[in-house]
């Protein structure tokens, strides 16, 4: 994998990519090889704030995934080609909590400076923990709580900074 950590490289990586997220998803992962947990992501998005290209994520507390990033500074996201759908399906709709999900997948977990991404992905952004605040129900249309927040549970926002990304060659 090639390593990119100039900020320009970043960024136009991150002009590729905006639109793999709504339709071909992506993975949030935290934690170390020996303790991590991944989930799908559809709601995120790349952007630049305080003058730093970020990954925004929107995790409910519910989810194994969010006490990782919860206590980890950083997380790792990563992209894939779409033959593997079906396992980011098994990743976003099970729990690591219940079994060992990434096992029921074909991929293969891989130790990137003490982080987690996984061989097969084609681009792993790391990124360092900035912010995170739950979404305030007051603060959204009606429609949309009445559709996501009925039993009170809100998404937490996370901000990560994209420090590097490693891009398969």
């Amino acid at each position: 994998m090639k390593k990119l950590t100039e900020r320009a490289e970043i960024e136009q990586l991150q002009n590729t990519l905006v639109a793999h997220i709504p339709n071909d998803w992506a993975l949030v992962t935290a934690g170390n090889i020996d303790s991590f947990n991944t989930m799908t992501v559809a709601w995120a998005s790349l952007g630049d704030i305080w003058w730093k290209p970020v990954f925004n994520a929107w995790v409910k507390p519910s989810r194994y995934t969010y006490e990782f990033i919860e206590r980890e500074e950083f997380f790792t996201v990563q992209f894939f080609s779409p033959e593997h759908k079906d396992d980011l399906v098994i990743l976003g709709t099970k729990s690591g909590r219940d079994c060992d999900k990434v096992a029921e997948t074909g991929l293969t977990p891989m130790d990137i400076d003490g982080k987690v991404t996984f061989e097969e992905a084609l681009v792993t952004l790391v990124c360092r923990k900035l912010y995170s605040q739950p979404l305030d129900p007051a603060g959204l249309p009606e429609d949309v709580v009445n559709q996501y927040y009925q039993d009170g549970e809100v998404h937490t926002h996370f901000i990560g900074e994209i420090v590097e990304a490693y891009v398969k060659e």
